[in-house]
């Protein structure tokens, strides 16, 4: 059978553990030449180790595929361009980025420090941009090329305790549309994936209650590698007429996600006043509101 992503150069950050690491060894188990990057540190973002890169270099080179790693941070500029620039060296071309690198730092919003925002949108949603800049040119030149970007329920519904997450989170599907928008005449392709996995950042969800506790133990059926398949489809030529979208992976079900259209509006001939939004507009609209959903609220059905 055909390899789907057969000499095909693939970036992958955050690839030491967790879903980054299915993503990589899946990728180069379909023919592509991986550069496995993760500086190593903890799901906070402290610290950082060689070895979660170079383990999972390893067990691809084990596999009999090929791969390098990488130590950079996503979180500033030159050394995210560094990584791009580890694909280049190493392999001569680049066809496809994963932006999946990612620190949680969860506090409820009047307690989260400045430090705490600031850290997580650096990582995730400035991560995501650095990676995706220094890729941007070669795809321009080579016009062609793949990015898939992680997002997550927690922007796009909603979630306790994660504003600087969430904030990230949803600002990733607006740079993933607008590199869709900008770069679709050159060939390149930019999509999401909302991944629903166990994994060593979601093991900081809290599990006091026994609603809280269930939760959990459902999350840990979903392991990391169920998220590999659809990115590895989105980076192959398979995808080639697939962009702009936002896919969730759950277990065996995939979800194409809704984007921000209009839902109703009101209109007055005389213009609106204060007074008069708050008693025809408001109204009017009031029955289409979203309630304040949190991921779960909406997801209610068990994993399949």
């Amino acid at each position: 059978m055909t390899k789907s992503l057969q000499d095909k150069v693939i970036i992958v950050t955050g690839a030491g553990r967790g879903i980054g690491r299915e993503i990589a060894l899946l990728c180069a188990a379909e023919g592509a030449k991986v550069v496995v990057n993760d500086p190593g540190g903890a799901s906070d973002g402290a610290g950082s180790s060689a070895a979660p890169a170079e383990e999972v270099v390893e067990e691809i080179k084990k596999r009999g595929g090929t791969a390098v790693a990488n130590f950079e941070s996503v979180a500033e500029a030159i050394p995210a361009s560094k990584i791009v620039k580890t694909a280049t060296d190493h392999f001569g071309r680049l066809d496809g980025v994963v932006n999946n690198a990612g620190i949680l730092r969860d506090m409820i919003f009047h307690k989260m420090s400045v430090e705490a925002f600031e850290a997580v949108i650096k990582v995730h949603l400035m991560g995501s941009f650095y990676v995706s800049h220094a890729a941007a040119r070669i795809f321009r030149e080579q016009e062609s090329g793949s990015f898939v970007h992680f997002t997550s329920t927690s922007g796009l519904i909603g979630n306790f305790g994660q504003a600087n997450y969430a904030a990230a989170k949803l600002g990733i599907v607006g740079l993933s549309k607008s590199i869709a928008l900008d770069m679709g005449r050159f060939n390149v392709r930019s999509n999401c994936v909302s991944p629903f996995a166990w994994t060593r950042m979601i093991g900081t969800i809290p599990t006091e209650t026994e609603a809280e506790k269930a939760r959990v133990e459902k999350i840990k059926q979903m392991g990391p590698e169920k998220i590999a398949p659809v990115c590895a489809y989105l980076l192959s030529d398979a995808a080639k007429d697939v962009t702009g979208q936002i896919f969730g992976v759950r277990m065996n079900e995939i979800f194409l996600f809704s984007q921000n259209r209009p839902l109703r509006s009101v209109q007055s001939s005389d213009g609106w006043t204060p007074q008069s939004i708050a008693e025809h507009a408001m109204p009017a609209l009031k029955g289409s509101f979203y309630k304040l959903d949190r991921s779960a609220d909406i997801f209610t059905w068990d994993p399949v």
